[in-house]
């Protein structure tokens, strides 16, 4: 019942975290590939909620099947299913790359690449761990000290520290800083610096899991370049869209657009969803269908949600009315995607509650942010 109790403790990511985790070991809470798959793509886990435990020898077993990086495919996760572990860090880690544009991937693998040298190694990468726990910890709510030490338990390992500051040297307190924060610093050598000191006391104290372990290699020795880290990002953002595109489609190349509309509306705050979806019954009363490549080209636009806020700033400063022609322009100059004649009418149709064909791009950008952030805005 304590346990139960800390979800009072825990904020939307972390609940939502320890609703679908199903294996525990040494006190950690851990996903399997199966069970970060239904955390995107669903709203409640399939089962029962009950966190197995682990022993050693199963945990090992479990990482001596991990295939190796050049071995990743967008369908690794569904392929593992229960036979891999994710951690807390690594689930927010991953969750990150489902919203990032395939420009930003470089930017990602040079953060983590702190001496330069095209590479990132084992260490490097578990920086990351620091730096959303620390980041994490700034939204933590208020409470129980003794449940959050619990839950940071649950959450982190016995590694973790329960004080507040980003590092204590000796008779020195560092600012406690977010990892956005220290993105905007000059270099990543400088950014990751006085992380990077306590690498070696990270990397024994954590657990291999099955990110690192498909990284790194079951020694932890092998080095990961960008080629690699660019493929598995591309591959997670295009299974998770293919599990949500085939569970509409039901075996056929296309869903409806009401299907789409769906998908579109899950996880914002759109209150009365019946009304879009009315809205484009009545305006596209006959079915065509959304392929996925047309579905994949949609989310790929989302990915660049910002920058396409951006080109819509310009039409709005210029008094232009933003009608479908003036959409796909911005989303090509914006992004660099190009979004099907049938695509963008239905996007249109479903947004359009006014009926001028003209796009209220503030309100369609703050749902569509909502939905890129599958609810955690």
């Amino acid at each position: 019942s304590d346990l139960e109790d800390l979800h009072l403790y825990a904020t939307p990511r972390e609940q939502r975290f320890r609703r679908f985790a199903s294996l525990e070991f040494e006190g950690q809470l851990y996903m399997t590939p199966y069970d970060f798959i239904q955390a995107v793509t669903s709203d409640e886990p399939k089962r029962a909620k009950k966190w197995r435990s682990l022993s050693k020898q199963e945990l090992n077993q479990i990482l001596m099947e991990t295939p190796p990086v050049w071995k990743g495919s967008s369908k690794l996760f569904r392929n593992l299913n229960e036979k891999g572990v994710i951690s807390y860090t690594e689930y927010l880690f991953l969750l990150c790359i489902l919203t990032k544009p395939h420009a930003g991937f470089r930017i990602a693998f040079n953060m983590f690449d702190t001496d330069g040298n095209e590479m990132v190694d084992k260490k490097e990468f578990l920086v990351l761990q620091e730096i959303f726990r620390k980041k994490n910890e700034k939204r933590e709510r208020k409470g129980d000290e003794e449940k959050r030490a619990m839950l940071r338990l649950q959450l982190y390992g016995y590694h973790t520290p329960t004080t507040n500051s980003v590092l204590k040297t000796e008779g020195e307190d560092l600012v406690p800083r977010s990892y956005w924060d220290t993105l905007r610093r000059s270099t990543s050598q400088a950014l990751f610096s006085d992380l990077a000191e306590r690498a070696d006391d990270i990397t024994s104290s954590l657990s291999d899991t099955t990110l690192l372990v498909h990284f790194f290699g079951k020694k932890g020795k092998a080095e990961l370049n960008f080629e690699d880290f660019y493929r598995f990002m591309d591959n997670l953002q295009t299974e998770v869209l293919e599990i949500e595109f085939l569970s509409y489609s039901n075996g056929m190349n296309t869903i409806s657009e009401e299907d789409f509309a769906h998908i579109l509306l899950r996880y914002t705050n759109v209150e009365n969803t019946s009304s879009y979806l009315e809205n484009m019954r009545c305006r596209i009363p006959e079915e065509k269908g959304i392929t996925f490549d047309e579905f994949r080209s949609f989310f790929q636009f989302l990915n660049n949600l910002e920058d396409f806020a951006i080109a819509m700033q310009m039409y709005n400063f210029a008094s232009r009315s933003i009608g479908q022609d003036e959409f796909k322009r911005a989303v090509y100059v914006a992004t660099g995607v190009k979004l099907s004649p049938h695509l963008v009418n239905t996007v249109f149709k479903i947004f359009d509650v006014d009926r001028d064909d003209q796009l209220s791009y503030k309100e369609f950008i703050g749902i569509m942010k909502d939905r890129l952030n599958r609810g955690f805005r």
